[in-house]
């Protein structure tokens, strides 16, 4: 998901910096999707890329992970930011309490907002963003990974693989019937 929106992002004139796990992904990102920056959440300290990389803030956050990115994030927006929480993948599986975003209080100190998104809210506008994004794969300025492993035997293993990390891509289970 977050791959697909920073490429978006770009097609639409901004400055875009992805947070992935590993030095693979954020080359994969920046050199392969054309992203202007990469932090890679395993080795770096989000806080210090951020500050970073983003020496000015932040105007959008796309979140799909919530957590520590969330509260790092938090800590360097902007004016008016906008923050777009579409999933929470470092939570989903707590057995505790869910870590809630500290930083919050920098929403009301930049007057910022952050909203959720869920994409069946804009089924209406489907068949438009289909057209867009077909053409854009057509010509080569949008691009996808998929990651594809076979076997009903495989779900656990696989659907793991959401939570870990261990994927490149948009993962696949193909059963074989």
């Amino acid at each position: 998901m977050g791959s697909i929106v920073g490429q978006i992002a770009k097609l639409k004139g901004c400055t875009v910096i992805g947070i992935a796990g590993g030095e693979e992904k954020c080359n994969y990102i920046k050199n392969e999707l054309g992203f202007d920056e990469a932090i890679d959440y395993k080795s770096e300290n989000i806080y210090s890329a951020l500050k970073k990389k983003c020496p000015k803030g932040i105007d959008v956050f796309f979140d799909n992970v919530g957590g520590v990115i969330l509260d790092a994030a938090l800590s360097k927006l902007r004016m008016h930011a906008k923050v777009v929480i579409c999933g929470a993948i470092s939570q989903y599986n707590n057995k505790h309490k869910i870590d809630g975003p500290s930083n919050y209080l920098s929403l009301l100190v930049t007057r910022s907002s952050m909203q959720g998104m869920v994409v069946m809210d804009y089924t209406k506008d489907f068949g438009k963003a289909a057209k867009e994004i077909g053409i854009w794969m057509q010509e080569g300025k949008l691009k996808s990974r998929e990651d594809i492993y076979q076997g009903i035997e495989n779900f656990r293993e696989t659907y793991n693989r959401l939570f870990s990390g261990e994927k490149n891509g948009k993962l696949i289970l193909k059963v074989i019937a």
